[in-house]
């Protein structure tokens, strides 16, 4: 009795279901809403969330119920991906029905979605004409349609109402999450495709089993990668892999390292606990997971084998002394002092022409320390807050030069003479590009109004007024592993 309804070969929806597992309920459900024997509707939303197998599935039923011979069943699918404005998207919807129909035939120009209206009425009404009592059915899907670049807000309500202008057009709308107006129309079904469950994961990729591993039979191979494939799901599957793809990327990558020792010979694949204590450091940490350019490891010897354990990998610098410059830590270190130094002491500091020259400026901090309490056995009637825990204070662009003008030389191990390379250190066009640098990176930020201040948004922050007010944006902890990195020990230029 079925069969008889549904009209469809035994072996239809098995193959279907058999490619895709799990999805049986889907499968059964675009079948009748699509197939033009059962139950054809006008539109279908399908939605679930990346890599659930919304489109695979959608575009091999329909190539399938095409093939189905008593069907008469055509269909395109429309990739917004590749649309950049609305108007790609009509011209290559109207060549893509051009194309899929039995008589192919060139469209008009579709500039506008009544253009398109237009040439698929009249295109599909041939097909109608030419099948006779066939009743033909033709099936539109456009494949994340919710992501179409600079799309107007009607697009979608009128793509819907095509169905209702065309008589024989099925509409799909295949989206991630839709909104309750999407389509502006009376209930259109919906068939959603959840995330898979753990044991979805698993009954998946169990259908694909590894070659059988040495001196083990695919039996026992079969049944190592099943609990291998639960355990990688258990620690990666929320941090580095929650989708189907990239959970297989993840067993593809860790089962030769996982079942190093069994080809070795000093474990055996039933030793599953053994296996996974001596693989644990690849399951705690998906650095591993990242592609890239790897050193291949050297031949394994006996007792490299026997005790499998990783060597420790350098893990990604985010460090500012690894990741900026030379030229833009100096700057930093000089907006800092600027920052945390009252203007008032930057002839103690900096000036090479006061007294004590080079002498006094490499202990400006200790000294400045010293000279404010003259009297050590008597308590100071108040105490005051280190300069480097307090928030950081306003200074002038041209300050802040200044100041990596002046410390550069002494700095990089230069004459202890400033005068003789003051030329030579000057403000050039690196200079301001590293301050623009900083500035882009929120290290070094614009404050006050006006013309000076409304500009900085513009350029990211590279406006380069020497009048304009900044204020450094980094912590006493960020600076003092900066200034050690280049060799300067910046508590010895705060003056407390």
């Amino acid at each position: 009795m079925a069969s008889t309804f549904f009209e469809l070969p035994s072996d239809l929806l098995a193959s279907l279901m058999t490619t895709f597992p799990c999805r049986d309920a889907q499968i059964n459900a675009l079948t009748t809403l699509i197939h033009p024997r059962i139950a054809p509707c006008r539109n279908i939303v399908v939605h679930g969330t990346e890599a659930t197998g919304k489109t695979a599935i959608v575009s091999e039923l329909l190539r399938t119920l095409r093939d189905d011979e008593p069907s008469h069943l055509h269909y395109a699918i429309v990739k917004s991906a590749e649309c950049v404005t609305a108007r790609h998207l009509f011209e290559r919807t109207a060549g893509l029905v051009g194309d899929a129909l039995p008589s192919p035939s060139a469209p008009g120009r579709c500039e506008n979605l009544a253009a398109l209206t237009a040439e698929l009425s009249k295109m599909l009404k041939h097909v109608e004409e030419a099948e006779g009592d066939a009743r033909p059915r033709f099936v539109l899907a456009f494949d994340g349609i919710d992501r179409q670049r600079d799309a107007p807000p009607t697009l979608l309500p009128a793509l819907a109402r095509l169905s209702e202008i065309i008589p024989n057009l099925t509409t799909i709308f295949i989206v991630a999450t839709p909104s309750p107006s999407l389509l502006r129309a009376s209930s259109p079904p919906h068939v959603r495709f959840p995330p898979y469950t753990k044991a979805q994961y698993i009954a998946i990729l169990s259908r694909t089993p590894p070659p059988s591993l040495p001196n083990t039979t695919q039996q026992e191979t079969a049944d190592l990668w099943t609990r291998f494939a639960a355990a990688v799901h258990d620690s990666l599957a929320r941090p580095a892999a929650h989708s189907l793809p990239r959970l297989e990327q993840a067993c593809a990558a860790l089962w030769p390292r996982f079942t190093a020792p069994v080809a070795a010979g000093t474990h055996k694949a039933r030793e599953f606990s053994k296996l996974l204590i001596a693989a644990r450091a690849y399951f705690q940490d998906e650095s591993v997971l990242e592609p890239g350019i790897q050193r291949a490891p050297p031949a394994a010897t006996g007792d490299a084998v026997a005790h499998p354990h990783p060597q420790p990998q350098g893990k990604r610098s985010t460090d500012l002394s690894a990741l900026l410059p030379p030229t833009a830590r100096y700057l930093l270190i000089a907006a800092y002092l600027a920052s945390h130094n009252a203007p008032r002491h930057d002839s103690v500091l900096f000036s090479t022409w006061h007294a004590g020259g080079a002498r006094r400026r490499r202990r400006g901090g200790a000294a400045a320390a010293g000279s404010a309490t003259p009297n050590s056995g008597r308590r100071a009637k108040h105490r005051r807050i280190a300069r480097k825990l307090l928030g950081p204070g306003v200074f002038v662009l041209e300050r802040m030069v200044a100041i990596y003008v002046a410390t550069r030389l002494e700095w990089t191990g230069g004459p202890e003479d400033g005068r003789a390379g003051t030329a030579a250190v000057g403000v050039d066009g690196d200079v301001g590009m590293a301050i623009a640098t900083l500035a882009s990176l929120r290290l070094l930020v614009r404050v006050g109004g006006g013309v000076a201040g409304a500009t900085v948004g513009a350029g990211g922050g590279a406006d380069l007024d020497r009048g304009g007010k900044w204020r450094v944006n980094v912590g006493w902890e960020v600076i003092r592993g900066v200034g050690r990195s280049m060799g300067v020990e910046v508590e010895e230029w705060l003056i407390e």
